[in-house]
């Protein structure tokens, strides 16, 4: 309802002087505090008042980990539909409204630059590309990623963040998983780094293969990392899971990480890793 009231003889509609504040704050699913946006932006996406780390795209990963002047990679890839999947939705489309949503051309993003005092490769995934799943353009931009790694020996550091793989794909998605395991093998055999971080969510394909074979397993906290989804599996084994299952935390402290990091300290505890880690090489 709009309300009126008489100023200097006028009528004017107080809903027209009202500030909007649509959009300026947000609720954090951990603590359900309100926060202002523009303070959790400045917090790197994480809740000021109890950690929650919410989830962020691969472009401010990559501002947030690499020095100014870095650059973007094999960015002109892009996915056919080799099975003419329609299901409820056809992949075209699937497809399409992904790249228009998103501005990229599949869920990935490669790029090379510094971070700290180390010049590295890094290849992020994104979450809102249909899931973050793994096609075909994911496996072959991640090799070109290992590539690159292998030719200039620089240290390697994907970033997960995925459903799994792309079952519109088919058999042609399954096979990333050994193409990319293939490549992380030689870049072992040449004693160059691989740092895998996992994010919320890193499950499926992506977990069972490049997302576990780091030198330095290391995820978010709270991240949901597995390969069958905790419903899938109560389902399956008809009986209820642990608290926490599947978390960070829960596979930490069964050996399955070897470290989880907040966010805002990504960035130094990465720096500090490669430093260590190019002295051994």
């Amino acid at each position: 309802m709009s309300w009126f009231k008489r100023e200097d003889n006028e009528i004017v509609n107080d809903a027209e002087k009202t500030v909007r504040t649509e959009g300026l704050w947000v609720r954090c699913p951990g603590c359900r505090q309100v926060i202002f946006k523009a303070e959790l932006e400045a917090n790197q996406q994480v809740c000021p008042k109890c950690g929650h780390h919410f989830r962020i795209g691969a472009r401010e990963r990559i501002e947030n980990l690499l020095e100014p002047g870095y650059e973007l990679v094999d960015l002109e890839l892009r996915s056919t539909d080799p099975l003419n999947f329609t299901d409820l939705k056809p992949y075209k489309k699937r497809l399409a409204d992904a790249q228009k949503k998103t501005g990229l051309n599949d869920a990935i993003i490669n790029a090379i630059g510094q971070l700290g005092s180390h010049n590295v490769v890094l290849s992020v995934m994104e979450y809102s590309f249909i899931g973050g799943s793994m096609g075909s353009v994911v496996g072959e931009t991640i090799t070109r990623a290992v590539d690159r790694s292998l030719a200039t020996r620089h240290p390697l550091i994907i970033i997960s963040a995925s459903g799994g793989a792309r079952m519109m794909e088919g058999i042609a998605s399954l096979m990333q998983l050994a193409k990319i395991s293939n490549g992380l093998a030689r870049l072992d055999n040449e004693k160059i780094p691989y740092i895998s971080v996992m994010t919320d969510p890193t499950t499926g394909g992506v977990t069972a293969s490049f997302a576990m074979l780091g030198d330095l397993n290391i995820a978010e906290p709270e991240a949901l990392i597995g390969f069958a989804g905790p419903r899938v599996i109560e389902q399956t084994i008809r009986q209820k899971l642990p608290e926490g299952f599947q978390r960070s935390e829960f596979l930490l402290e069964h050996g399955f990480l070897d470290a989880i990091v907040p966010r805002k300290e990504m960035k130094q505890y990465l720096e500090q890793t490669l430093t260590w880690m190019t002295a051994q090489s």
